[in-house]
C-alpha cells in the first residue's frame, strides 16, 4: 500500500538559493514515514508500547530536481519488502506539477530494548498486509 503525504516548503528549510535544505530532506522523510504508521494503526506510541523500535540502518538519496520555497510536495511512502527483522521501504517526493524530484531507499532494523530483534509472528503478519510489490 503506498501512503501520502504532503508538506509545504517554507523559507525557514530552505538554503540561500530558495531550494529546500538537503538536511531537511530526512526530517520530511521521517514525518512522511510516522504518517504511514499510523495509517497503518501502527503509531511509534503503539510500537513503543508493545516494545518495538525501528531503527533506521540505511538511507540511499537520489536529489532529482530541487524542491523550491513554498512548494507543496507529495512524499510517496511504502515498504516493498519486509521480514521478521527488517523493512525495506521507499519514498519518492513529487513537486507541485507532479514532477519526481527526490527518490529514498531505506532499511529498518526491527528491534527491542536497543537491539535488534525479530518482529513477533503476529506483528509480521499484520504489516505484512500493506506490503506493496515493485
Amino acid at each position: 500500500m503506498i501512503f501520502e503525504f504532503t508538506k509545504k516548503i517554507y523559507g525557514y528549510e530552505c538554503d540561500i538559493y530558495g531550494h529546500m535544505n538537503n538536511a531537511n530532506y530526512l526530517m520530511m522523510l521521517e514525518a512522511a514515514r510516522s504518517d504511514a504508521l499510523v495509517e497503518m494503526g501502527m503509531p511509534i506510541t503503539q510500537l513503543m508500547q508493545m516494545n518495538i523500535q525501528l531503527f533506521v540502518l540505511r538511507y540511499e538519496l537520489d536529489y532529482i530536481k530541487a524542491l523550491e520555497l513554498e512548494d507543496t510536495v507529495s512524499v510517496k511512502s511504502w515498504f516493498y519488502e519486509i521480514n521478521r527483522l527488517k523493512g525495506f521501504w521507499r519514498q519518492e517526493v513529487y513537486d507541485s506539477k507532479g514532477d519526481l524530484c527526490f527518490v529514498a531507499m531505506f532499511t529498518v532494523v526491527h528491534a527491542s530494548e536497543g537491539k535488534a530483534k525479530r518482529l513477533s509472528p503476529e506483528v509480521f503478519e499484520r504489516l505484512k498486509k500493506f506490503l506493496e510489490k515493485e
